[in-house]
């Protein structure tokens, strides 16, 4: 049985995971860089371990160093959270071999869906619909043309490794290939090593959704529904929500069969996202597969009631899972907003420095997953994202209200966020409707566009300097011995308005 675990991340996921090992009353030890030594999933965890200097290459990439800290904090387990080696087979191979559970799925699993080429090939093997498109590996620019003819324009050139938007190209005209497919080729090889690209079928107005899905070491595979992810910049999420607006019972209840037939191909067994591509007549094809927990897996928790970490935890000590398919169902409405320390307002160019002031989102309905304090110097060596904002409602309206008013309530001071844009997405037509797909963004700048941003800044302003004189005056009280001698001025106004009445 599982009673320690490494927490091979940082960040609000590490913090997130920390939070089920204590309620699992499961150990939680935490590794940091130079950059990490003040953050907070440090003092969350209940040991923490020094791993190198603040690149990722040279801490939280190492994996000899990850190993040599389980070891010696006799940890039973290592959960990778997301990003990082969460998808690292080598990893994961190696975690076996030293004798360490990965809370993950096999080498085999992560090698197999985490190549897109050799993903393909085993969906269409499993009968699970694919894009069309090629299923081998592009050789030369001469031949990528002839075959982007035959797929016929428009289409997507992907890197067979890629992720997170990196060795992507749209090719809309035919004068657009060779440079379209070089620009691909060269940016995988940058980003991950591998220059292997393939060609699918551009799918016009498309949406993203996926199905979370859970299978143990016995067999047993489930779904949890769909998430919606349409909202992107850049191919990367900005605005998550469950259910899709989109979705009907019967095509729900079709990829959902689809999303377990794709894990059970590979033998899977943990926590999986399976991602689809959908146009707007609801065809549906299967994208790809994240081999990890998902950075918006807190809504389908909302949604269905389940804490997938703990059910993670629990296949990797080898249970069967407890969950059966026609037992679960999803509850109300809930969505998830990504705040990013950048500058929306600046081509969202990076914002990281010293955090002077923070007031968290409260109220019914509301989540915050996040892990910035007061006094926090957000590193600059790091994913830009600090927290995430879930929120959950009876209906679809209601829950797009309550993120306003929990996106109102968010104040950071000391770096720009992404909070006011985020908040202008809520305000979207589109979106509002749930007739939205991935081109919301750059369909709808006229509503994206910062508005009255002086009247917000200075509403932010008068907020903190209230608060500022009120702690002033309460230590200056307290200094002179007269801490019960400051009084409310908004105390003594109501008093003088009711003495008025009298």
């Amino acid at each position: 049985m599982i009673k320690k675990i490494l927490v091979a991340n940082r960040g609000e996921i590490a913090i997130r995971v920390m939070r089920t090992c204590r309620e699992m009353g499961i150990e939680s030890a935490a590794v940091f860089s130079e950059a990490d030594r003040s953050s907070m999933h440090v003092r969350f965890a209940d040991e923490a371990y020094f791993i190198g200097e603040a690149p990722s290459n040279e801490s939280y990439l190492v994996i000899d160093k990850i190993i040599a800290v389980a070891k010696r904090c006799k940890a039973d387990a290592i959960h990778p959270g997301y990003g990082f080696l969460s998808e690292n087979a080598d990893f994961a191979d190696r975690c076996e071999k030293e004798g360490i559970i990965f809370i993950g799925p096999s080498s085999f699993a992560i090698n197999t869906m985490g190549d897109k080429i050799t993903a393909r090939k085993n969906m269409l093997k499993a009968g699970v619909p694919v894009v069309p498109g090629t299923s081998e590996p592009i050789k030369d620019i001469k031949e990528a043309v002839g075959l982007i003819m035959d797929i016929g324009l428009p289409v997507m050139v992907k890197a067979s490794a890629g992720g997170g938007g990196k060795g992507m190209r749209l090719i809309k005209e035919e004068n657009e290939i060779i440079a379209g497919v070089s620009a691909a080729k060269s940016e995988a090889k940058a980003a991950f090593g591998n220059d292997a690209v393939y060609i699918e079928k551009y799918i016009n107005s498309p949406h993203h959704i996926e199905f979370q899905v859970l299978a143990d070491k016995h067999g047993n595979c489930i779904h949890l529904f769909e998430r919606e992810c349409s909202v992107q910049r850049r191919h990367q999420k900005v605005v998550e929500e469950t259910p899709s607006p989109i979705m009907t019972p019967e095509v729900r209840a079709e990829m959902g069969k689809y999303a377990v037939a794709a894990a059970k191909a590979v033998n899977y067994a943990s926590a999986g996202t399976i991602e689809f591509i959908v146009d707007d007549d609801l065809n549906y094809y299967f994208l790809e597969m994240n081999t990890r927990l998902q950075v918006e897996h807190p809504i389908t928790e909302r949604v269905v009631g389940v804490d997938l970490v703990k059910e993670q935890i629990n296949i990797a000590n080898g249970k069967k899972l407890s969950l059966k398919q026609d037992e679960l169902t999803q509850n109300g409405h809930a969505i998830e907003v990504r705040i990013y320390a950048e500058d929306p307002d600046n081509n969202f160019m990076p914002s990281p420095g010293l955090v002077k002031h923070i007031t968290e989102p409260l109220g019914l309905g509301v989540r915050h997953d996040g892990y910035i304090y007061e006094g926090y110097n957000i590193p600059m060596y790091y994913d830009p994202l600090v927290s995430k904002l879930i929120v959950w409602a009876p209906t679809r309206n209601e829950a797009i209200s309550r993120m306003k008013r929990a996106l109102f309530a968010y104040k950071i001071v000391g770096i720009k966020t992404t909070i006011p844009f985020l908040s202008r997405i809520m305000d979207v037509p589109s979106f509002r409707k749930g007739k939205y797909n991935t081109h919301i963004i750059q369909d709808n700048q006229k509503y994206l566009e910062p508005k009255n941003t002086a009247t917000q800044k200075i509403k932010d302003v008068v907020s903190i300097t209230a608060f500022v004189d009120y702690i002033n005056k309460i230590e200056a009280a307290k200094t002179n011995g007269k801490a019960n001698a400051v009084a409310s001025k908004w105390k003594m106004c109501g008093r003088t308005r009711n003495m008025n009445r009298l």
